[in-house]
């Protein structure tokens, strides 16, 4: 298959987080083949359960390590494609990013290359499972090209995320008798308003952090006041936490209780000369491998402002284009790293 029919056929495969055994069954059988013809290895990594990373290695020891995720978010959308893009969940977020990389990797072991590998993870769109478990496994790697949408610039940093369950409680009674009862619902909105008004950092180079609240869940009926109540919210960080989480906590006394769920770090990245570069909003595995298997970098085909929206799509000249720019990077930090 050509990058542009393996990158459908990944579409194809419905890989909601949690759900990523069968593109992990198909993306081990293809590595397999290729491993079989040049000469490599290509394992199952343990994560949880039906859940697994596929490693493909060539060489004794992985200078370079190409990676991606192979799960998606909500709902799967099958494939089409047009005369300019592939459309379809996970066409730049990130499946065509995996197509780029095994079309890189076929090219790189044709001419010779060796002592790279090409590692696909689970659970990135939620809690970066796959790569915590890899980052407990390394095989050596001295750089980490991570996959994700970039538009094929090089990301010079990525925001981190913050993320909070806010949970309000209150007391039932009947709605004729309000004062007879404690809406947790009114609780939560007061809370969530004084949340929105906190000051969040900002960086030179990151820009601002932002906050969505992202859900809102609570009550029993119209006629019942609420005694609980809950919303998920996400702040993109631009530096460290502690300021923030002081804030955010002084915002919801009183009126809910904070229960953190999820922090990953922003970060700073490599750069390569001829490469044009970018500052990305969005998180990413790399801090989850605790830089385990190399010194990152960031980039790959496809614009995030379309990932995780109905018109998910990727151009199909960047994906020609991501295959030539992995094809570089790899044979440039090889290079560098025999040096």
């Amino acid at each position: 298959m050509d990058v542009f029919e393996l990158t459908r056929a990944l579409v194809d495969i419905e890989s909601i987080t949690g759900n990523e055994e069968a593109v992990g069954n198909f993306l081990y059988g293809c590595l397999g083949t290729i491993a079989a013809r040049y000469g490599g290895t290509v394992e199952r990594m343990p994560v949880e359960a039906a859940r697994f990373n596929v490693l493909a290695q060539f060489g004794d020891r992985p200078r370079v390590t190409l990676s991606t995720h192979m799960d998606t978010v909500p709902p799967f959308i099958p494939s089409r494609e047009d005369d300019r893009h592939i459309w379809g969940r996970g066409a730049c977020d990130t499946k065509g990013i995996i197509a780029s990389m095994i079309r890189a990797a076929e090219g790189l072991l044709e001419s010779g290359e060796r002592d790279f590998a090409l590692l696909f993870v689970v659970g990135e769109e939620r809690n970066s499972a796959g790569a915590y478990a890899a980052s407990r496994s390394p095989r050596g790697s001295r750089y980490l090209i991570n996959g994700e949408p970039t538009e094929n610039k090089l990301a010079l940093g990525s925001k981190g995320t913050l993320r909070y369950e806010v949970v309000a409680t209150g007391k039932m009674a009947h709605s004729a008798y309000p004062e007879l009862g404690d809406s947790a619902i009114h609780k939560l909105l007061g809370a969530l308003s004084r949340v929105e008004a906190v000051t969040l950092p900002t960086d030179s180079l990151l820009g601002p952090s932002t906050l969505n609240i992202g859900t809102l869940a609570g009550g029993r009926a119209p006629n019942i006041i609420a005694d609980e109540a809950r919303a998920e919210i996400m702040i993109r960080l631009v530096g460290e936490s502690a300021g923030t989480k002081r804030a955010l906590e002084a915002a919801v006394e009183g009126r809910a209780e904070l229960r953190e769920v999820l922090e990953i770090p922003a970060v700073r990245l490599g750069s390569i000369e001829g490469f044009e570069t970018t500052v990305v909003a969005f998180t990413t595995d790399i801090p989850a491998f605790g830089g385990q298997w190399g010194e990152p970098f960031l980039i790959g085909p496809g614009s995030i402002h379309v990932a995780h929206t109905l018109e998910e799509r990727v151009p199909k000249a960047e994906l020609l284009r991501a295959v030539e720019i992995y094809t570089k990077m790899v044979g440039q930090l090889c290079k560098r790293e025999s040096k």
